[in-house]
């Protein structure tokens, strides 16, 4: 008994002094923060309105701030805290920075309490009132209150902060004139001040600031001309005056500032004036000069500067040849429309992944044959209106002879979306959409046989996304009706056409509604798009601004002017001219938006493109329908689905199918004549519906226009590839329609959509899959490629595999669809040489550069599309925090560092199948091998997956060297990055290489593909 007493006292006194060490170690390492201060910490927060406050004064961290209990995704936090190096008891607070938080409160008087207080940071809230006058007792360094509704004139008391080396009050209400007293800030090297209500010139004082590195005042309304003495600031690095209200002519003196990397002048009066001297700053990365007023020709020394990569002259008067900026290595973006330049298109221009924009010219006529005008180019060009002709034979490029077949009298386009019917009055009227036209950088669209596009102009620039391949926007919950739901944006001029009206009065209506700021108390309301709209080159609105108009975000509004049509050419341009906010909600949020355009004559009824075929036109129908209809029976009778004297053999996968054809009648009856509301998804070339047949069988229906001899060619793929391969991961084709100029294919219904949507939507929409659905997802993909390219009876190069080709069923059965790319494979020939078709981040390297067509291209795509199911990450929405350029390289590297369990979705890490999860991502790296040679057939990476086949243990071609072939193309998207912005996860959308947009049975609606954006 006394020695368990003994040894209880012992384990006590042992606990006891642990205790002890502990505290003392603790109280050593805590931050000794003066009571003081914490309390003055609570108080700011709570004058900037935050409901909730939780700090840790002993580790300096906040662990609550904001208006619920739950951070917002994209806020950051930071209370910074520094000891005396001699003294480490003596703690303070030097830094706080509460950001995209929307505060609603006002500037706390407060930091006088911290007096070692250096840094302030509020940006992206919804903070109102004044600065307060207190802050001028302070030694801040850092003030940076972007994005907020403070107001009144600007502080002038400000400048008693002597020690400020940095100040951003960009995107608020301040008024009056900058202060001369600002030029006593002789530490100042930021200042940012655009998108305010200033107004008068700029203080002379400011020639003091010689340490300045940065200086920005766009969106403002000053008077005057541009200073002379900004050639003091010769450490300047980044100079931005876009639409400040300042005249030119561009000072000579700017020529002396040799450090600057990034100038952007852009929409200032005064007179015309020559191209200023820029040849002594060398390490230029942006120049824009855009509307400046600029004449004579480009100077040679531009096309030289190895480190510029956006250059951007448009809207001037320059003239001469456009250089080949052969030497300007890393050069991304050429924007120079609406200028007066002559000649041809340099072909060393015409490189890849490059942008150039060259419409609004004197040109040159480009003609189908000049090799600007060649299909498939790894590059964006635009040359609409790029010609100084009157031929209207000319007027469009790349097409010889342009002749327009009729002429119409109206026009309905849903911008951004798809095909819309729409009810007007007693009748229903069909929208067309643009939604599978990617839009881009330099963009010129041309809608097949319907003689309207549009053409698109700018960079959204500090967005940090180099593709740019998608200017559209989808609200897909909001209380618009749905032709307003989409709009197409451009970041400086978008124009839309038809070059084929009849000559009269028209009355254009303009529909807008402003889809990307909200009538909500956040500072996403506090957004200003303006542009101004041009009907036939004249300018009818100025400072447009859609919620000005409308009196609030997501409301719908219409313009209406009345036109007269002289050539049969209707031209309506909307063009940003530098004014509004660019940074709300995000980076790169301005320029023109619309959501639907309408033509109507004023003499003459709408005859719409549907129906309103020439005579010729009806002849070639009822001759071409009846002999394609006779091809497809041929075709069916040969693949045995109709009476046949000889009987095939019976494949073991096949299924008994019902008789192959159906009546329109029957389809109208299963879609409610195509309802709307039934509608389930849009392809290239028609919607896809969703219907139920008589016998109760539900099925999808994808409508084809017959007018479309890509659409024709698809339906003949589709029919040709499925009605002849019946397997349990292929899609199944039910039958078809030809009659009345419609081309309709009915497929069975799949109960849970695309892989794509499984796997990438939003959390709440996505479908929970396990590992062990994931792995049978995998392994039926492979059966269903290796049953295309080695066991059907024809054998198929898919050509399109990705997720939003895959679809499950009820069961989550995996089965291939859409067929519409596929190449029936010639057994005689090693490969096909063909038109590259495809989308870019899954097509093998061989084929998306040379045209070289193999099983081998399948057995790439589907590598990625392995590496997607395992990781839950889109490959070409992917970047990581390091140089990875894409899913698959951030793979390649944690394969050579033997980190494999870092690409499996973190979601499923707990209970996956270690072994298993490695040997499917080797099998994923060995199909995405560079050379096809090194790569599986199909037939061995089922093998591969049963356990059949050894996997291979070294991944041919997996290095991550430079000159990979299947990472070059990215090497350089997220070169240009600002130093102080946040890592990223990029959504970039990649275009597709073909003109025809892959099709889902099921379909996925047209959703605005968006970044999250980095803070300053």
């Amino acid at each position: 008994m006394f020695h368990e007493k003994k040894k209880k006292d012992v384990k006590f006194f042992a606990f006891s002094v642990f205790a002890i060490i502990c505290f003392e170690f603790y109280s050593v390492n805590a931050i000794k923060l003066p009571k003081d201060e914490v309390d003055a910490l609570q108080e700011i927060a709570t004058t900037l309105g935050s409901k909730f406050w939780k700090f840790d004064a002993d580790n300096c961290k906040v662990e609550l701030v904001g208006l619920t209990e739950t951070l917002p995704p994209t806020s950051e936090q930071e209370i910074g805290c520094e000891c005396s190096p001699t003294n480490e008891n003596d703690c303070h607070v030097v830094k706080i920075a509460f950001k995209d938080h929307n505060l609603p409160g006002t500037l706390p008087p407060h930091i006088t309490r911290l007096p070692y207080l250096q840094e302030i940071d509020f940006a992206y809230n919804y903070i109102s009132g004044s600065i307060p006058l207190e802050w001028a007792m302070t030694n801040i360094t850092f003030i940076s209150l972007l994005v907020n509704r403070l107001s009144g004139e600007f502080p002038k008391w400000l400048a008693n902060v002597t020690s400020l080396t940095y100040l951003d009050l960009e995107s608020n209400a301040f008024t009056g004139t900058i202060p001369q007293e600002l030029g006593n800030l002789f530490n100042l090297k930021t200042l940012l001040l655009s998108s305010n209500n200033l107004t008068g010139t700029l203080p002379a004082s400011l020639s003091r600031l010689q340490n300045m590195t940065d200086f920005r005042i766009n969106d403002l309304h000053l008077t005057g001309t541009i200073p002379s003495y900004i050639g003091n600031w010769k450490e300047l690095k980044r100079l931005e005056m876009i639409a400040s209200g300042l005249n030119g002519p561009i000072p000579s003196v700017i020529s002396v500032l040799n450090n600057l990397v990034n100038l952007r002048i852009s929409d200032i009066g005064g007179p015309v004036q020559p191209f200023p001297s820029l040849r002594n700053a060398t390490g230029f990365s942006k120049l824009i000069l855009k509307n400046c007023k600029l004449s004579g020709k480009i100077p040679p020394y531009i096309a030289t500067m190895k480190d510029l990569e956006t250059l951007d002259l448009s809207f001037n008067k320059l003239v001469g040849g456009v250089p080949s900026f052969a030497l300007a290595e890393h050069l991304r973006f050429i924007i120079l429309a609406g200028n007066m330049l002559v000649g041809d298109v340099p072909d060393d221009l015409l490189r890849d992944g490059i942008t150039v924009d060259l419409s609004y010219n004197n040109l040159k006529w480009q003609s189908p044959e000049s090799r600007a005008c060649r299909p498939n180019m790894n590059l964006n060009l635009n040359l609409f209106q790029s010609t100084s002709t009157k031929k209207s034979s000319k007027f469009l490029p790349c097409i010889n002879d342009f002749k327009c077949p009729r002429y119409y009298s109206c026009l309905h386009v849903n911008c951004g979306g798809s095909n819309l019917p729409v009810k007007e009055k007693k009748s229903t009227i069909v929208y067309e959409g643009d939604g599978e036209a990617e839009g881009g950088a330099a963009k010129y669209f041309l809608k097949p046989n319907h003689y309207w596009g549009f053409s698109s102009t700018g960079d959204y620039m500090d967005d940090n996304n180099f593709q740019n391949t998608r200017f559209t926007i989808f609200l897909p919950s909001s209380n618009l009706s749905e032709l307003y739901r989409t709009a197409r944006i451009a970041p400086v001029s978008l124009t839309y056409f038809h070059a084929c009206l009849d000559n009269g009065k028209y009355t254009v209506n303009l529909d807008f509604a402003e889809l990307r700021f909200t009538n909500d108390d956040t500072y996403s309301r506090l957004g200003r798009r303006v542009f101004d709209i041009y009907i036939q080159e004249k300018l009818v609105v100025k400072d447009f601004n859609i919620m000005d108009e409308a009196q609030g975000a997501q409301k719908p509004i219409t313009k209406s002017f009345t036109v007269n049509v002289t050539n049969h050419f209707l031209a309506i341009r909307l063009r940003w001219a530098g004014k509004g906010t660019t940074r709300i909600p995000s980076r790169g949020v301005y320029g023109p938006l619309i959501s639907a355009i309408s033509v109507l004559s004023d003499s003459k009824s709408c005859s719409p493109p549907s129906t309103g075929l020439s005579v010729g036109a009806y002849i070639a129908l009822g001759v071409g329908i009846p002999c394609l209809i006779i091809f497809i029976l041929g075709f069916l009778w040969f693949c045995g689905f109709l009476p046949s004297f000889c009987q095939r053999r019976k494949d073991p996968y096949e299924e008994e199918l019902p008789s192959g054809t159906f009546t329109l009648r029957q389809i109208k009856f299963a879609t409610d004549d195509f309802n709307p509301t039934y509608k389930i998804g849009e392809g290239g070339f028609g919607p896809v519906f969703k219907g139920t047949l008589a016998d109760g069988r539900v099925v999808a229906v994808k409508q084809l226009s017959s007018k479309s001899r890509q659409g024709n060619r698809e339906f003949l793929n589709e029919i040709g590839a499925i009605s002849c391969l019946q397997h349990p991961n292929l899609v199944k084709l039910h039958g078809f329609c030809v009659e009345r100029a419609q081309l309709l294919l009915v497929y069975e219904y799949m109960e849970n959509n695309s892989l794509a949507q499984a796997l990438f939507s939003p959390k709440d929409k996505q479908i929970s899959l396990d590992w062990p659905t994931r792995f049978r997802i995998c392994s039926g993909i492979a059966k269903g490629l290796a049953f295309l390219h080695e066991e059907s009876p024809l054998k198929f190069v898919h050509r399109d595999i990705k997720a939003t080709n895959i679809l499950l069923d009820k069961d989550l059965t995996p089965k291939i669809s859409d067929f519409g790319l596929a190449r029936l494979d010639e057994e005689e020939n090693t490969h096909i040489s063909t038109k590259v078709a495809g989308t870019i981040g899954y097509m093998a390297p061989e084929y998306a550069l040379w045209g070289y067509l193999t099983f081998k291209a399948d057995v790439y795509s589907f590598g990625v599309l392995v590496l997607e199911i395992v990781a839950g990450i889109n490959n070409s929405s992917f970047m990581a925090a390091n140089d990875s350029v894409c899913l698959l390289e951030w793979a390649s590297e944690c394969q050579e560092s033997g980190h494999w369990m870092q690409v499996v979705d973190e979601r499923l890490r707990p209970e996956v199948n270690r072994k298993e999860a490695e040997a499917v991502i080797k099998v994923a790296l060995v199909c995405t091998s560079s050379s096809p040679n090194d790569r599986p057939i199909m037939s061995e990476v089922v093998a591969m997956l049963e356990g059949l086949y050894p996997v291979p243990e070294s991944i041919p071609g997996s290095s991550r060297k430079s000159g990979d072939v299947r990472f070059q193309a990215f090497k350089d998207l997220r070169k240009g990055s600002e130093n102080n912005s946040k890592t990223q996860c990029s959504v970039n959308s990649y275009r597709s290489v073909t003109t025809s947009t892959s099709t889902n049975v099921v379909g996925q609606g047209v959703q605005e593909r968006k970044q999250q954006e980095p803070r300053p």
